[in-house]
């Protein structure tokens, strides 16, 4: 079977063998008439093309039934031998008809289609020819007549692979499609949570500059304005205090531009890890009053800058932390190198709390979350160590990640 000519993916093909059958009855017909006029043969020809309108070309779904088109084709094959009974002409009106066994019938079917029409040749003629050579045509006729079938029914299984392989590549198109809309809609997610995800990261970055800056700079300068307070009476140590107090509202004010701007600390814009730490816990000793050593172990070399910040951050917050909470008589800094880490301990004697009831907040705590996160987001481990009465020791383990060449 085949696909009708009207439907829009029907091939050159399927356009075509339906107007076969009026080609193979127009010439016969038109020979008929230049050799001498038959009126029967004129009105018999003229029936067989209507009829082959009304069952074929007006309406293909007709014949689309086994037993339609075995009516179809064997009132057919009548009109065929009644042509070529009244001229052998029409013998030609033959070939459309097996060309309609194969395009309409389908199986056994069309093989007893083909050999009906082999015998409506052969038998039809009516001049009077031997037994044998009735047989050899018969079977010349068979022969040829199954070659045709085959080439068409060829034609035909590549037509409807090709339909298949183009409906295939419609619905895998469509699937592209859907698949393509549905990847965009990912896409618009992922960029809208990278987006939320990028706000809150700059936030957290900026709530631990603020804290590690402004933060502590203010309260430095609320204490050394406090002891001035105490020392009012003495003149040259109160201007010793507010020249510290200036001092630190001028390196807080630095350091927080320099966080705005997502800056090096100035202890290590000009300097390494190592003497960055020991100038940062000395002049906390001396705001502080408290002594702040500094040791390192292992060979020193340049890290990553994001890893020295976060050291040096990390040093700033716990000092503080120490000058606010702990009333330590002694600080113990130690920065060691080892080959894939980089550790910052910062040990005190003081009275020393239990971790586990710290909350974080504005008024306290966010200090330890704030180094917490700093470390975290390094893939580092950061542990607090501390009891009641027995100091405190806080630990920062980072990747020791070489510094850039840009940034060596």
């Amino acid at each position: 079977m085949v696909t009708s000519a009207a439907e829009p993916d029907a091939s050159r093909w399927d356009r075509s063998w339906p107007a076969l059958p009026y080609l193979f009855i127009l010439l016969p017909t038109a020979f008929s008439v230049v050799q001498g006029w038959q009126p029967e043969a004129a009105v018999l020809a003229a029936f067989t093309a209507a009829w082959h309108w009304l069952m074929v070309s007006s309406r293909f779904s007709r014949i689309e039934r086994p037993a339609v088109a075995v009516c179809y084709f064997v009132v057919m094959l009548a009109l065929v031998a009644a042509l070529i009974r009244i001229d052998s002409l029409f013998t030609v009106a033959g070939l459309g008809a097996f060309i309609q066994a194969f395009a309409l019938l389908s199986g056994w079917l069309a093989y007893a289609g083909v050999a009906a029409t082999a015998a409506v040749l052969v038998l039809a003629r009516p001049e009077p020819r031997p037994a044998a050579e009735l047989a050899f045509s018969f079977l010349l006729a068979v022969l040829v007549a199954s070659t045709v079938g085959l080439f068409i029914q060829t034609i035909s299984r590549q037509n409807q692979q090709r339909k298949a392989m183009i409906a295939q590549l419609k619905a895998s198109g469509a699937k592209l499609a859907a698949l393509a809309e549905e990847n965009s809609n990912l896409q618009s997610q992922l960029l809208t949570r990278a987006r939320e995800a990028g706000v809150l990261s700059e936030r957290q970055r900026m709530a631990r500059e603020i804290h590690d800056t402004i933060a502590q700079g203010l309260t430095a300068i609320l204490t050394q304005l406090e002891v001035a307070e105490n020392v009012i009476d003495d003149v040259p140590a109160a201007r010793s205090r507010l020249d510290t107090v200036r001092m630190l509202a001028r390196d807080s004010l630095n350091e927080a531009r320099r966080s705005v701007l997502a800056m090096r600390p100035a202890p290590l814009a000009d300097a390494q890890l190592a003497t960055a730490l020991e100038e940062v816990a000395s002049a906390w000793s001396q705001t502080a009053g408290i002594p702040a050593p500094v040791s390192v172990t292992g060979e020193a070399r340049p890290l990553h800058a994001e890893v020295e910040m976060t050291i040096l951050r990390v040093a700033q917050e716990a000092l503080a932390n120490v000058a606010k909470h702990a009333d330590a008589g002694r600080v113990a800094v130690t920065l060691s190198y080892m080959e894939d880490v980089v550790v910052l301990d910062v040990r005190d004697d003081g009275r020393g709390f239990d971790p586990r009831t710290v909350e974080p907040s504005p008024a306290g705590g966010f200090g330890l979350v704030s180094m917490r996160q700093r470390v975290t987001r390094l893939a580092g481990d950061f542990e607090i160590e501390s009891a009641p009465d027995q100091g405190t020791g806080v630990s920062a383990t980072v990747p020791a990640i070489p510094a850039d060449s840009r940034n060596a």
